[in-house]
């Protein structure tokens, strides 16, 4: 099966990062499309086949992933479809906030029908899937089972994926797309805070890593809900809760579910 990538900036690269490192693809079976020489000669040296024409890596394609800015999808998806061939090409959109129905508009000439476009998916990723631990939701636009199958698999070696509705596709945004950010800003508040408590900063950031990882291992080893877990170390009157309550004061949960609804405005 051949793959094509079109757009390796962040996303994009994660993505056939992910790809190469998951060992399930052949690099000779990968295609990078990117107007960048420098971004291109990285990934070539992996074997990877480059390109700066969007065009010519669409036409070679079993499975096409377009990964560029949500303003630019409209003029890629111009660009590539009269290279494409519908019958028996999937289509992988990454991009936040582009709905179906203009994916549609743009394949489409006209009264185009469903029957007349490729198979179409939805997919938001996060930018862990270079390291096979994206969090990944796939909306099937239009789609055998047998297309979904196929899709989901390929995310599946780069990490877990949920298929959903569209209209969960802003919310599973910013919960795991966006949420890495959020996470990743939890770690650095904890790990300043343990170089004002005397820690040297790698010192600090090392042992926040492998406390936040603990606890990730701890939930997904026994399926508790995290307060459960929590409850375990609130001894009565001790720093522990002393802590989380002094927190709670400054809006901790508050301030996480207001980032995460401020995500999808």
């Amino acid at each position: 099966m051949k793959i094509s990538v079109i757009g390796a900036g962040a996303m994009g690269g994660a993505i056939v990062r992910g790809i190469l490192n998951s060992k399930t693809y052949d690099a000779a079976d990968i295609t990078v499309a990117d107007p960048s020489q420098k971004t291109t000669e990285l990934f070539a040296e992996h074997g990877v086949n480059v390109t700066a024409d969007n065009r010519a890596a669409a036409s070679t394609a079993d499975i096409i992933f377009v990964v560029v800015k949500p303003w630019l999808v409209e003029t890629v998806l111009k660009e590539i479809k009269n290279s494409m061939d519908y019958d028996r090409q999937t289509l992988v959109i990454v991009a936040a906030g582009v709905t179906s129905g203009k994916i549609r508009e743009w394949l489409g000439d006209g009264n185009v029908q469903d029957n007349d476009l490729p198979a179409i998916f939805l997919a938001i990723p996060n930018i862990a899937i270079s390291e096979l631990s994206s969090m990944t939701f796939i909306v099937p636009v239009k789609a055998s089972d047998a297309d979904t199958t196929l899709v989901k698999g390929i995310f599946d070696t780069m990490g877990s994926t949920f298929v959903t509705e569209e209209r969960l596709l802003p919310a599973g945004t910013t919960l795991a797309s966006c949420g890495i950010a959020y996470a990743m800003r939890y770690i650095r508040a904890a790990s300043e805070g343990g170089v004002e408590l005397g820690f040297k900063a790698d010192d600090a950031k090392a042992i926040v890593l492998q406390t936040v990882k603990g606890a990730i291992d701890l939930l997904f080893a026994n399926g508790n809900h995290p307060e459960a877990e929590i409850d375990k170390v609130t001894t009565p009157g001790g720093v522990t809760i002393k802590g989380l309550n002094e927190m709670e004061h400054a809006g901790f949960t508050s301030a996480v579910i207001r980032g995460l609804k401020a995500g999808m405005k």
